[in-house]
């Protein structure tokens, strides 16, 4: 590839809330002159279409799924697995490190560069052998990933291995931010020394702390003091903030989502629902691509929903492979009609982005997924947050007690929530006393956020600097190359 246009290899980590952000970002390199090939496996690749519509100029690489154990056969998302489905996908994909490196070498132009996922942390290996750069995503915020690194690097143990409460210190990082053990990245806590799997884990973090870069879908004045500290921590300042990343179309924070749309209830017609309603006066329920609640849980979240008197949305996706159907997903007999025309329904998945940014919604109770937690943020809705695992709970004190946009309604992915504290909260949400003051907040950092992303704000400037890198690093290779 010439000076002017460096090719480079984009993985993603095959997730809902992994793959989107980086396909997304990888929308934005085309449209600076970057060259691309997209590594997926078979079934992953028709989330790529309305990425491919746009630039046709975006190459495919499609390899084969490798099977493993763990995985059902026909399975190549981890939004079709349980929440430990993570672990295994992460191991198997690891399978397709000799294909790569192949590839790599009988390739007559092959890319200068790798920008592959947070999870991915071999491919590191494989840019070090081939002599190019690679550079991580991250689809965490600056704080979480902090906390994330430092436990891989520290490995620090239980005193107590059967104390599921023990808090964990982290004096480093800024805020001294502290978790009980069972709050800690479940793949951390399902580490065992000298497993093969634990091990190629441990192994793909440190990786992704020797990389040369990482990108990071957040934005400086939501978490300037992480990404000042991961700079410090990693000893060099290729930390680049391009965030919040928006889908295509969306650049000017106004249009409508492409991802594609498998739900009970057309966008159209809760937009229409959403217009007969006051301003401010719905609450939006939704707990990811990945979270599926237990029965007993959802029966405790709709008899909260049906007392609170809210006006809400509740989108609850269905038991997927590898959860016990039965005690999963499962919506009372009784909800649905006992609060029609208050509350809707939507199965599976909602077009979130166009509800958040609907003047009818008033608050958000999330799971504190990053994507979800900017898609928040850059509607300007204030949330109520129920982290459940992974990267949820460090979000929800960025949230709370940081930026004061949220408050606090439940935490754990098995913890069932008491109805009437919960159905109080809901109410307080859109009705309450601090309302105001949080919907003001997050009002405020929804414009820095939009500021951030146009020509000379601080993300835009990001991004244009790692085009540049990206650039010079290919001229250097090139240069290398012939001599």
């Amino acid at each position: 590839m010439s000076e002017n246009h460096p090719h480079v290899l984009i993985f993603p980590y095959p997730a809902q809330g992994h793959m989107l952000p980086l396909l997304n970002f990888t929308h934005q390199l085309v449209n600076n002159g970057v060259a691309i090939t997209i590594l997926v496996t078979p079934k992953n690749l028709p989330i790529l279409d309305p990425l491919l519509s746009r630039n046709p100029s975006i190459k495919t690489l499609v390899w084969p799924f490798p099977s493993h154990p763990s995985i059902p056969a026909g399975v190549e998302n981890v939004k079709d697995l349980p929440a430990n489905g993570f672990r295994s996908m992460m191991y198997n994909l690891g399978k397709l490190r000799d294909p790569i490196l192949e590839w790599f070498r009988n390739h007559p132009s092959p890319p200068s560069a790798i920008i592959s996922d947070m999870f991915l942390g071999f491919t590191h290996e494989i840019a070090t052998q081939l002599g190019i750069r690679r550079y991580v995503f991250s689809t965490s915020g600056a704080l979480a990933l902090s906390v994330v690194y430092s436990l891989w690097r520290e490995m620090p143990k239980r005193k107590d291995p059967n104390d599921e409460n023990e808090t964990f210190h982290f004096p480093n990082i800024p805020n001294s931010p502290k978790f009980p053990f069972w709050q800690l990245s479940p793949i951390y806590q399902s580490y065992v020394e000298g497993d093969p799997s634990s091990e190629f884990i441990r192994e793909c973090y440190l990786a992704d702390i020797a990389s040369h870069g990482i990108v990071f879908n957040t934005f400086m004045e939501l978490e300037n003091v992480y990404l000042d500290y991961l700079m410090k921590d990693l000893g060099h300042n290729r930390v680049w903030s391009v965030g919040p990343v928006l889908p295509p179309g969306e650049d000017d924070v106004s249009g409508q989502s492409n991802r594609a749309c498998s739900s009970s209830v057309l966008a159209s017609e809760i937009l229409a629902w959403l217009d007969k309603c006051e301003d401010h006066s719905v609450v939006y329920v939704c707990f990811g691509s990945q979270a599926v609640l237990t029965n007993k849980q959802m029966e405790e979240l709709t008899i909260a929903l049906d007392k609170s008197g809210v006006k809400f949305i509740l989108s609850a996706k269905r038991a997927t492979k590898g959860y016990a159907s039965n005690d999963y997903g499962v919506i009372p007999s009784w909800f649905e009609e006992k609060v029609a025309g208050r509350g809707l329904v939507v199965r599976d998945w909602a077009p979130q982005v166009l509800i958040l940014k609907h003047q009818a919604i008033g608050a958000f109770l999330t799971h504190c997924g990053w994507n979800s937690t900017l898609e928040s943020l850059i509607a300007g809705v204030p949330m109520l947050t129920w982290p459940m695992g992974a990267d949820q709970f460090a979000n929800a004190n960025l949230l709370v007690d940081e930026h004061e946009v949220a408050i606090r309604a439940c935490e754990g992915a098995q913890t069932v929530p008491n109805s009437d504290e919960l159905s109080k909260l809901l109410s307080e949400a859109v009705q309450g006393n601090k309302v105001e003051e949080r919907r003001l907040r997050a009002s405020e950092i929804r414009k820095v956020a939009i500021n951030g992303i146009k020509e000379g704000g601080n993300s835009f400037k990001d991004l244009a600097a790692f085009v540049k890198h990206l650039r010079g690093e290919a001229t250097k290779s090139k240069c290398e190359t012939n001599f």
